[in-house]
C-alpha cells in the first residue's frame, strides 16, 4: 500500500498574512510533532476570484496527495468552499459565515498590517463572495471551534450553519481564538493525524 503524502494548507482570513499568530504557531506545532506533513500557507490575494484561484492551484500541484485544511474567519470561508468542492476534512476557526454583509464596511482603500500592501476593496468582491456560498452544507466533515466574545463576527451565525458537525463552542474569548495552541492536538486528532 502506497503511503500518501499529507498536506496541510492554513488559509488565513481577510488582510491577514502567513506571519499571523495562529499561522506561525500552527507551523511550528507541525514542524515541532509532526514534520513529515507539509504545511502551505499562502499570502492570499487579495479578491475572492483570485484567493480561490489561488487555493486550487496550490491543490492541483499535490493532487493525488492528502489535503486537510485549515481556515481562520474569512479563510472558514474558503475551506468550506473547497471542503464541500473536494471533499477534505477541515478545521474551521472561528468562520467567517457571510462575508459579503460585513465585508460591505470595508469597501474601499485597505492596507494590509503584514504587508503594507493597500488594495481596494470594490463592490465586486461582495458579489465574488455570493458566488463561493455554500448555503447548503453536503459534507460534515468539519471541525468547527468559536468563541462566543468574537468582536468580529456573530459567532451564533456559525454555530447555526455547521449545527450537525464537529462543533466547539468556547465562552468569552476573542474573533483571534484564545489559547488556540491549546486546539491543537485536537485538531490533528480531528484529522487522524495524531
Amino acid at each position: 500500500m502506497s503511503h500518501l503524502t499529507s498536506n496541510v494548507l492554513y488559509i488565513h482570513g481577510f488582510n491577514s498574512s502567513p506571519l499571523s499568530t495562529k499561522a506561525v504557531i500552527t507551523q511550528q506545532y507541525l514542524s515541532q510533532y509532526l514534520p513529515d506533513l507539509k504545511f502551505h500557507c499562502p499570502q492570499m490575494a487579495n479578491t475572492p476570484k483570485a484567493a480561490i484561484e489561488q487555493l486550487e492551484k496550490i491543490i492541483a500541484q499535490f493532487s493525488h496527495e492528502k489535503w486537510y485544511l485549515i481556515g481562520s474567519s474569512l479563510g472558514g470561508y474558503f475551506s468550506t468552499y473547497l471542503s464541500e468542492k473536494y471533499g477534505y476534512d477541515a478545521v474551521l476557526i472561528n468562520p467567517a459565515v457571510k462575508p459579503y454583509e460585513l465585508l460591505n464596511d470595508y469597501l474601499g482603500e485597505q492596507t494590509n498590517p503584514y504587508t503594507n500592501e493597500t488594495f481596494t476593496v470594490e463592490k465586486s468582491y461582495l458579489n465574488d463572495l455570493m458566488y463561493l456560498e455554500q448555503k447548503k452544507l453536503i459534507k460534515k466533515n468539519y471541525m468547527v471551534m468559536v468563541q462566543t466574545g468574537d468582536e468580529v463576527l456573530d459567532y451564533q451565525q456559525a454555530v447555526d450553519k455547521y449545527q450537525h458537525c464537529n462543533l466547539v463552542v468556547q465562552s468569552g474569548g476573542d474573533h483571534s481564538f484564545i489559547n488556540y495552541e491549546q486546539m491543537l492536538s485536537k485538531m490533528m486528532r480531528f484529522f487522524q493525524l495524531a
